[in-house]
């Protein structure tokens, strides 16, 4: 009778018509019931995937009987995670080097679409042995320059000369040729590259994200908790619209779904508030109930002689450039409204066009800001302690 029920369910499920891309609906070449333990047809090549927004999107994939095609230029520890993200023998792990073309061809493979999430908001460096004091120096390893715009272009050609059907680029809605960001700038840049190289290509352009593992909410929490001070950068009246991870990634799985609605368009993903960076610092002390953090209003040039300073911790919480990149507003490109409004080819997708709905970030960022609270998340219950 289960069986039977679970039947019926699923028969009504896809018989709902609908415009949009459903990735729960069965493919004409699928194998299998739909999800997990089916084969969906397609094959996608992951870079990027062991960051904050990969997981999620490997998780999605996996879910829905992707074959995962997964870059590594680590260890096999770094990506055991991923692995029962998928069913046994959905994956295909191959290690790169972003400096090795061929590496990176081995990866793609017969893929059908490629999604590139590479990126780090900070310039990785690596200690080296000087010739006169203090006898250790810091080399770049990779730049803004190479992670936004070297790599980008790169899997755009290769994409173009290996006949890769879809290519998809995550930018961020912070990418300007203006910004005072060497990040922001350099994201811009990159989407030009691949444009250029692979104009069918699709932009996603998130905000800043949040999630279990984000350096947004954390980094306030960590700074709250351990560092003498918290500066707020000029007084942290800047706006930004937090998106949360998943919803990010949920949109990346439909595209796959049907990539060819969406080559050569830009699709933005933001959260459904926008708030200062002041107000946001207030609710991450207000849930992690720590009441002695000093706060202080810092002007940019002091955050940045900070900053200068703090760089060189691993996964700095403040970096000069974040500084510059957080001393301006992070936000879509246009209102809500606006994006509704829109006509035309030239139409801007949201993440509502593809049914994803915005998480508030109130309703899941006290899941993992409690941990910051000094007696555990129990200090509240009476007789506790």
């Amino acid at each position: 009778m289960l069986g039977i029920k679970r039947v019926a369910v699923t028969q009504s499920r896809r018989s709902f018509s609908t415009q949009l891309p459903r990735i729960t609906e069965r493919r004409p070449n699928e194998a299998g019931p739909g999800g997990r333990a089916s084969d969906a047809g397609l094959k996608v090549a992951v870079f990027g995937a062991t960051g904050f927004l990969g997981r999620y999107l490997c998780c999605e994939l996996g879910t829905n009987g992707v074959l995962g095609y997964i870059a590594n230029r680590g260890d096999e520890f770094e990506v055991r995670h991923i692995k029962p993200m998928f069913d046994l023998g959905r994956t295909r792990f191959v290690y790169y080097s972003p400096r090795d073309v061929d590496s990176m061809r081995d990866v793609i493979g017969d893929a059908d679409i490629v999604v590139n999430m590479i990126g780090k908001y900070y310039e990785s460096k690596a200690p080296y042995q000087a010739k006169s004091f203090p006898y250790v120096g810091y080399k770049t390893n990779y730049s803004f320059e190479d992670a936004n715009v070297m790599i980008p272009r790169t899997l755009a050609e290769l994409c173009l000369e290996m006949q890769v059907d879809n290519f998809i680029h995550v930018s961020s809605a912070a990418a300007s040729p203006d910004s005072p960001s060497e990040w922001a700038r350099t994201k811009y840049e990159g989407e030009e590259a691949v444009k250029d190289v692979y104009p069918w290509a699709t932009i996603v352009r998130p905000t800043q994200m949040f999630g279990v593992e984000d350096r947004l909410l954390n980094n306030m929490a960590l700074m709250a908790a351990y560092y003498p001070i918290v500066p707020l950068i000029d007084g942290g009246h800047q706006l930004t619209q937090p998106v949360y991870a998943p919803d990010v990634a949920k949109t990346i799985s439909r595209i796959c779904d049907d990539p060819e609605k969406f080559e050569g368009k830009q699709v933005d993903c933001f959260g459904p508030s926008d708030y200062t960076y002041a107000e946001l610092m207030e609710f991450v002390l207000d849930v992690a109930l720590i009441e002695d953090a000093r706060v202080w209003n810092v002007p940019k040039d002091y955050a940045k002689m900070s900053a200068e300073v703090l760089q060189y911790q691993r996964d700095p919480p403040l970096t000069p450039d974040l500084v510059e990149l957080m001393s301006e507003d992070y936000l879509p490109a246009m209102t809500a409204d606006g994006y509704k409004k829109q006509k035309g080819a030239d139409k801007i997708y949201t993440m509502e066009d593809l049914g994803v709905e915005s998480t508030p970030i109130e309703k899941v960022a006290f899941n993992y800001l409690h941990r910051w609270r000094r007696g555990g998340h129990f200090t509240e219950t009476a007789g506790y302690h």
